[in-house]
Formats: C-alpha cells, structure tokens, sequence
C-alpha cells in the first residue's frame, strides 16, 4: 500500500512539473557564431547591454544574456578565456562546487554533477543562493566549446522556482554544440 501511494504521488509530481515546462514553451537558438544550439523560453530577449552592466556589474559579465521582460528571470552564456576539455569536466565540476561552498556558505545545493548531454559531458550546479531581499535559484551547467569553457546559467528568484525549475533543467538539456 505505502510503494502505492509513492507511485502515486511520483506521477502527481512528475505531471505537475511537465505542465510546467509545457506552460513555459521554448524556442531552439542557434548562438555564438552557431557554433551551439539552447533552448530558450519563448518571448525571452536579449537583455540589453544597460541593464547588463547592472545585472552584472563585474566586467566578467556574460557574453550573452536572454531574459523575460522585467529582467527577472535569465539564461546567460559566457565563452570564457579558460582553457577545457572533455576529459576536464569532472575537474572544473569540483573546482566550482568549492568556489560556490566558498562563496555562499549558506546555499542550499540542490544537486552537482557530470552527465552526458547529447553526446557531451556537461557539468552542472544546481544551488539557492542568498541575494539582498531574496534567494536566487541557480542551474549552472558547463563544457567546452573550441577548446574553452562554455558557462550557462539560469537563474530566477525563489518564488519562480515550482514553475521555472523544470524548464530549466530542459534548457540544461537541449544544450548541443555543432
């Protein structure tokens, strides 16, 4: 009776996130010289490079940021300078697990790992951060592309998370480099 209920109640939960991602509905970009291919929720623009500068104020900010309209909700790449590989993606996953548990000792992780994404590693952190007047649910995923380090990153505050979270995870999903 109880394996039942956990059945269940796995599928409610399972349905629940599907309706969610089916809600958001993505379009499939070619980006960076198209050289990669992401899925990006539908009515998402490029942020402009004004509230770029204020979204990120660090001059490492983003190569490209996709955003809703209140600028509240993103999907960012960056195409670092740093060397990669595939052989170096379980080594760059622990090197940004320690800098985040360094960096935010009171984030809740919620998961970190390796797996294969369309035929490719790719390392992702999946972490609540705290920020001035809320948290912020980060999906950072990553692999390389042309001998560098690809950074992805979607990030909303915690009160998106039920809905956003799933989509997510979907973009993390659709990342295939050509």
């Amino acid at each position: 009776m109880k394996l039942l209920k956990l059945l269940a109640l796995s599928l409610f939960l399972f349905s629940l996130a599907s309706a969610a991602t089916l809600e958001i509905g993505f379009d499939t970009k070619s980006l960076l010289g198209n050289r990669l291919e992401l899925k990006v929720p539908k009515g998402f623009d490029i942020m402009s490079e004004e509230l770029m500068k204020l979204k990120y104020p660090s001059e490492r900010r983003p190569t490209l940021v996709y955003s809703n309209d209140s600028g509240a909700i993103n999907v960012a790449l960056n195409l670092t300078e740093n060397k990669a590989s595939q052989a170096q993606m379980d080594a760059y996953k622990g090197m940004m697990v320690q800098t985040f548990t360094n960096m935010y000792p009171s984030a809740k992780w919620e998961s970190n790992g390796v797996k294969e994404i369309n035929g490719r590693k790719v390392g992702y952190l999946e972490l609540i951060t705290p920020a001035a007047d809320t948290k912020i649910y980060n999906l950072i995923f990553f692999t390389d592309l042309d001998g560098k380090l690809l950074l992805c990153t979607f990030n909303c505050t915690e009160k998106n998370i039920t809905k956003w979270q799933p989509a997510a995870k979907e973009i993390m999903a659709s990342i295939k480099l050509k």
